[in-house]
């Protein structure tokens, strides 16, 4: 076979150069096959290392314990450890049994997005609605540095898929996990775990207000503690308190409530109360609750929490809810009076003992039966939903009730502590009249007006 490479070599070259590669052949007649031999010889010595390294694994499995590799491994690491002068950090986006969302995970991706810009190769478009501009994060398995007090520290983004599982598990399949790691010299530990960390948060969740969106959130249907309980959409409602038309003392009264609250964590934290406050809105239909709510949120800038108890199937799923509830909510409970059979007054017991009689009719039980199936929340649940242990999982949220009717709702469910401040909104006054004339006709006075006034204070 060489000899057949060697002619095909020969023939292929014009005439003219045949002499003189017949004269270098002959001057190294064996280079082509010292090169061959050389190869085959490599490949040897490489499969003779091969098996001697997999015959000394068997036996090392074979006539060691199965605990030594463990072992072995640990005290690696441990040494590895202690010539390895860098320390490692990671910060999941779900942490605990109940998958929810770390907010350290959430400010430290909009942190990263003012480094993202100018450092990151691989970039992603994080999608947030009415931004004034185009917000960067780093993208998955990217890394970018950062410097703080004249320390060099590295910030990589990593994501694991979720395992695939052949048999059917009992509950679904998580999303795939991301997480951030951050790697820093040892020397700097106390820096860095302190003021460092401390300074990230801080500047992240001020990046996140700049670049943030309100957003109105309905609650989906209970089906596993996995599952995710709100979807939004972007809240653009116009209604403030200066287009509100009611009383101006009134309406003075309730921006400076919401201010207080809304600058009152020292205050809650010194008298040992959670950081929520309850507003019940109650009067006549179409007299503005649901504007009030939406005044309340573009004064606060808070997102609104739209809560549908109907589709909520427990007491248990609801004590769920505010743990996937963030800070700055509103969660709302419109007319609350029509809200399943748990606003009612507590019954007397005559009254009971008449109505369970009733409920013993066979047909009125199996007409009764399907509405008992869609969800079974009671009142005691609510009770702890509003001001129960569960509810301090979280600070600064308003929860706010409203009602045509205030007199069927239980008086535990509406006293103060749990909802703390009632306003009333009834019918239209002068005031509020005068209001709705700016808005509408740009009129501040008119020769109407005089007339007006008198006949709005006899009737409604």
């Amino acid at each position: 076979m060489l000899n057949e490479v060697l002619i095909e070599s020969v023939l292929e070259r014009p005439p003219n150069s045949i002499y003189k590669y017949l004269n270098s052949c002959i001057s190294k007649p064996t280079m082509l096959k010292r090169m061959m031999m050389r190869e085959m010889w490599l490949w040897r010595q490489l499969g003779s290392l091969l098996a001697s390294m997999m015959s000394a694994y068997a036996m090392f499995h074979r006539y060691f314990p199965y605990q030594l590799p463990s072992h072995i491994q640990r005290y690696t690491l441990k040494w590895f450890g202690c010539v390895y002068p860098y320390i490692q950090i990671s910060f999941d986006e779900y942490a605990g049994e109940l998958h929810k969302r770390s907010e350290v995970f959430t400010a430290i991706q909009s942190y990263l997005s003012t480094k993202s810009s100018t450092e990151a190769k691989q970039l992603k478009e994080k999608e947030v609605k009415g931004s004034k501009s185009l917000v960067l994060v780093v993208d998955d398995n990217e890394e970018v540095t950062d410097e703080f007090q004249g320390i060099k520290l590295w910030w990589a983004s990593r994501k694991t898929a979720p395992r695939q599982s052949s048999s059917f598990p009992f509950y679904p399949q998580s999303d795939e996990k991301r997480r951030y790691k951050l790697t820093f010299h040892r020397r700097h530990r106390d820096i860095i775990t302190g003021s460092y960390l401390d300074h990230v948060r801080k500047e992240g969740k001020a990046i996140a207000v700049s670049h943030r969106q309100r957003k109105l959130y309905i609650n989906n249907p209970a089906s596993g503690y996995k599952t995710r309980k709100w979807s939004s959409v972007a809240f653009d409602h116009p209604a403030t308190f200066e287009s509100i038309a009611m009383e101006p003392k009134k309406k003075e009264e309730i921006i400076n409530d919401l201010m207080k609250f809304s600058n009152g964590k020292e205050y809650y934290a010194k008298i040992g109360k959670p950081w929520k406050r309850g507003y019940l809105l109650y009067g006549p239909p179409g007299t503005g609750k649901s504007t009030m709510i939406t005044a309340m949120s573009n004064l606060t800038n808070y997102d609104v929490y739209d809560l549908e108890l109907t589709t909520v199937k427990s007491n248990t799923d609801l004590r769920k809810l505010p743990i996937d509830t963030p800070s700055k909510a509103i969660i709302v409970i419109e007319d609350i009076d029509c809200s399943l059979d748990l606003t009612g007054q507590r019954k007397k017991k005559k009254e009971k003992d008449e109505e369970d009689k009733e409920k013993k009719d066979p047909t009125r039980k199996m007409r009764e039966g399907e509405e008992s199936k869609a969800s079974q929340v009671t009142l005691s649940g609510l009770l702890n939903f509003i001001d129960g242990i569960w509810s301090a999982c979280g600070g600064e949220r308003t929860i706010v009730f409203t009602t045509n009717y205030v007199e069927k709702l239980d008086p535990a469910l509406i006293r103060r502590g749990r909802m703390d401040k009632h306003i009333k909104l009834s019918h239209c006054c002068y005031e509020a009249f005068k209001v709705l004339a700016r808005n509408y006709l740009n009129l501040d006075s008119h020769e109407l007006f005089g007339s007006i006034e008198p006949l709005l204070g006899e009737t409604n």
